[in-house]
Parts: C-alpha cells; structure tokens; sequence
C-alpha cells in the first residue's frame, strides 16, 4: 500500500482544478483496501474513491481519505450462444477499453467511445450516448465494502440503474436502503457484449454519416470512428480544454409540458422515450438563454457546445458553480425546468 501526501490533483481530474489530497492511497487490488482498513487512522477517516476523475467538480482539497484506483487488466472471460463475456479492471482507461473490444472481435460498445473515465465509473454514472447506455451492455461487477472490506458482486438489477444513475451515487436511507454512495470501492466489471450484433444507429449524427457513406450498413468498427469523429467535432478534448463532458442530465417532460414548451419554442429538439415521457436536449436549452461561449470568472461555456461547462486557465470548483447555477437559474426562470448537473461536486 503506497500513501502519499499533499498530492497535486490537477492532473487527476479533467477540469484541471488545482487542488490536493491531504491523503492519498493508490489502490491496485483489493489487498491495498484490506490494508487501508486495517490501518487504524485510515480505517477510521473518511473516504473519497477516485477513478479517472471525469465526472467531478473539486472545489478546495480533499480532506477525505483519496482512494485512486489503479486496478488494471483486460480480458474475455467466456462467451455464451448470446453474448461475449469480458472483464476489465476498474482503473482501465474506458474509451481504450472499448477499442480493445472492437479490435479483439466483440462489438457492442463502439457507441460508447471515447466518453471520458474509467472502467470502474462507468456503472456509477451509468454512462450513455447515441442510443446506448451502459446498463444495455453490463453483465456484472465486483466491488469492496470499505467498512468490512469483504468483498461482493452486484448484478445489474441490484445496480439499480436509471438515467445517469445508480446504487452507487445513492446513499442508505433507514433500515432497508440499499444505497453504495461512499461505501464501496468498485474494483472489476464484466459486459455482455450481444451476438448476433445489430448497429444502434436512431441519431441525427449517425444518420448523416450513413448517408454520407458509400460502404453500405455500417459494422462496429466503422459506427466507432463514427462516434469518434462526432464527439471530436463536437466536445473539447480534455488534454486540451478542461472539462467534465456534458454538465447537467437531459430534463425528462410529461407530454404535455413539452407541448407547451413547442407551442412558445417549436424548435426545441426533444425526443419521445419508450415510458411516453420526452427527453429535452439540455444543451439546446442552455443555448437558447444565451449562454454558450459566455463566462464567470475562468470558468465557460463551450462554444461548439452548450451543454459543456470548460476551464478558461485555472478555473476554482467555486467558479464552475457560480458559473452551473446561474445557467440552472436562467433556464428555469425562462422554460420552468431544472435542470441536474452530472458531476458529483467534491
């Protein structure tokens, strides 16, 4: 078990917000948590668990104990008439997770490309894009309680999956809660990748590409360098540009909210989900209150897309959001909807 102080965490989240952990222990297996546990000041302190930190906001250092999972490991654990079953460590980066999927000869996830993280945030956050999410793909994973430090497996009915959401982000309410937030350490998950595969294509975008394309139906690998170029096009790398992805959830309407909304703005870009409720283009919103490319302080709104909040140089967790709750405001007072941020504000 390695335990650093003071640690810089600029490079350790994708908004590059400087601050530090007061403690940090690098977790490479489940006998580094068994050690953190059994050490009497660790086992007692507050934790923080840390994947790739792309779905975070830091606003000041991080008193909690930081957990940087560093589990690594790929492989493909079986196959069945219906699916490839495969394996990743919870520390793999997620979009070099997915090309080695694809070039390894299981499809399923390429719609899923180079979202930003980790293999392990992925169930938490439920991550999703173009017609895709990951709870279509999981099969299930293995995580360590950290307050026992056994050890135990979920599957994805007890991962309570729902729209960016999980057990995961949810903390226990009275006897019978079930919720994860804070209390595990999740260390591998397994995907069933589907045979025979059929391409997910329903998105304006990737309609634009099929007709472009003169190949005929699309395989996974193409559909990926699809995903890829849309998102490069589209969203700022955040080697390059600080960011945390997409910043708030897409608000889900009752029909008729959402034609009260068309009747004042028919060019809203909203779409009908299978449960009869709509989903609202968050960035389309944001956008239509003015937003994109305006700032506060060093924090902005991206000016290819709205729904990205980004680092100007050396933006504070305080200034993206001062920067989120002016946005959330303006979008309420003028459609009525609030909108969620994504990130988990640390």
């Amino acid at each position: 078990m390695l335990v650093e102080k003071n640690v810089p965490l600029q490079f350790s989240n994708t908004f590059g917000i400087m601050a530090k952990a007061l403690t940090l222990v690098r977790i490479a297996g489940e006998r580094d948590v068994a050690a953190v546990l059994a050490d009497a000041a660790l086992q007692a302190a507050p934790k923080f668990v840390l994947g790739g930190g792309s779905n975070i906001v830091i606003t000041g250092d991080v008193k909690s104990v930081v957990l940087k999972v560093e589990i690594m490991g790929k492989k493909l654990l079986g196959e069945t008439a219906k699916a490839w079953i495969v394996e990743a460590g919870a520390g793999e980066n997620w979009h070099e997770f997915v090309a080695w999927t694809l070039h390894n000869g299981y499809p399923g996830l390429e719609n899923l490309a180079l979202i930003p993280g980790t293999v392990g945030g992925s169930p938490v956050q439920n991550i999703g894009a173009y017609g895709v999410e990951l709870q279509d793909r999981f099969d299930s994973l293995d995580a360590v309680d950290l307050t026992t430090g056994k050890s135990f497996t979920l599957d994805a009915a007890q991962c309570a999956f729902g729209y960016r959401d999980s057990v995961f982000k949810h903390a226990s309410t009275g006897a019978k809660g079930f919720g994860l937030a804070g209390k595990a350490l999740i260390t591998r998950v397994r995907f069933a990748l589907p045979k025979p595969w059929k391409a997910v294509l329903g998105y304006a975008d990737l309609e634009k590409k099929m007709l472009q394309s003169a190949s005929g139906a699309p395989d996974a690998l193409q559909i990926y360098e699809w995903i890829c170029d849309i998102r490069r096009a589209k969203l700022p790398d955040p080697q390059v540009i600080g960011n945390a992805g997409s910043f708030f959830k897409n608000p889900t309407v009752t029909p008729e909210q959402c034609a009260d909304i068309i009747a004042r703005e028919p060019k809203i870009v909203h779409y009908l989900l299978a449960d009869g409720s709509v989903k609202l283009a968050a960035g389309w919103l944001i956008d239509a209150c003015g937003w994109k490319g305006k700032t506060i302080g060093n924090a902005g709104v991206y000016d290819q897309q709205a729904l990205v909040l980004v680092n100007r140089g050396g933006v504070t967790g305080g200034e993206v959001m001062t920067l989120a709750k002016a946005i959330q405001t303006s979008v309420y007072e003028r459609f009525g909807i609030r909108l969620e941020p994504e990130p988990v504000v640390v």
